[in-house]
């Protein structure tokens, strides 16, 4: 928990410094994401960090109000996002700062196996603690796509490419088909060099490529065509067409730009969904 916790807080770091200093009118440029601008990605963030804190730290109080926000339906995400754009960009980045401040000190007194509800199914706190830096990864690739910035991509991605693989059954399952029986091995080369692998030596479905290509696509934030990626077998195919590392309803993915963009490339269409 204790490494989970920090690299938590690099993340944080990092994004805290693309959005630090930005003029009000950068808080208004549209990412990615249809319809959502810069201030939207933060406040989606700042907004589950409160729920999250309230989740590590009053369960119960948190199973209490997820019934009414899932009640709402797939329009929730919006009409969040929506609420928050009467703040001003300085009231935004405070209160990102201060909610995800809170939910780290939340994190850091768990033990790694604590059981913590969320919106899917409940996780343990390490994975809880996982998939708030993949939401962050994720979220920080929008704001800094539409600022035009690329990110340097750390060892932290190790993370993302771990919850990215975990979710594999949630993918299917979250689309009403059954989890593949064929096993699915991931061959991944980290920023430093290193190997990160996953699944069986041998099988015959493979993933193979950047860590970086990996965690784009599994977060939904590039096409698999946008990605230098090699896939193997029928089953991996399957797969990569519908990653999704993040609870909630089936995630629409990005339309294809062009091969291979997400190694420095920007590029990206208004018309793709978060």
């Amino acid at each position: 928990m204790g490494e989970l916790v920090a690299d938590l807080r690099a993340e944080t770091e990092e994004l805290d410094g693309v959005i630090r200093g930005l003029d009000p009118a950068a808080w208004e440029l549209p990412t990615p994401a249809e319809g959502w601008a810069v201030r939207d990605q933060i406040s989606h963030l700042a907004w589950f960090d409160d729920a999250a804190t309230v989740a590590a730290t009053d369960p119960e109080a948190f199973r209490a109000a997820r019934h009414a926000f899932l009640d709402q339906g797939e329009s929730a995400i919006d009409e969040l996002a929506a609420a928050s754009r009467g703040l001003t960009s300085a009231l935004l980045h405070d209160w990102f700062r201060v909610a995800r401040a809170r939910s780290l000190e939340a994190f850091a007194g768990l033990a790694s196996a604590t059981r913590l509800p969320w919106y899917g199914p409940d996780m343990s706190a390490a994975s809880f603690v996982t998939a708030r830096l993949m939401e962050t990864w994720a979220h920080g690739q929008d704001v800094a796509d539409a600022l035009g910035v690329v990110r340097i991509p750390t060892a932290r991605l190790r993370h993302v490419a771990n919850i990215g693989v975990r979710a594999m059954p949630y993918g299917f399952a979250v689309r009403g088909l059954a989890p593949p029986a064929d096993p699915i091995r991931v061959e991944l080369t980290l920023p430093d060099g290193s190997s990160w692998t996953a699944g069986p030596i041998g099988a015959a479905n493979l993933v193979k490529g950047t860590a970086l290509d990996f965690c784009l696509l599994v977060v939904q934030r590039r096409h698999l065509d946008d990605t230098f990626l090699e896939v193997r077998g029928e089953t991996a195919r399957a797969w990569a067409d519908i990653a999704q590392a993040f609870a909630g309803p089936p995630g629409r993915g990005r339309r294809p730009l062009g091969s291979g963009i997400s190694q420095g490339g920007t590029r990206w269409s208004r018309s793709s969904p978060s």
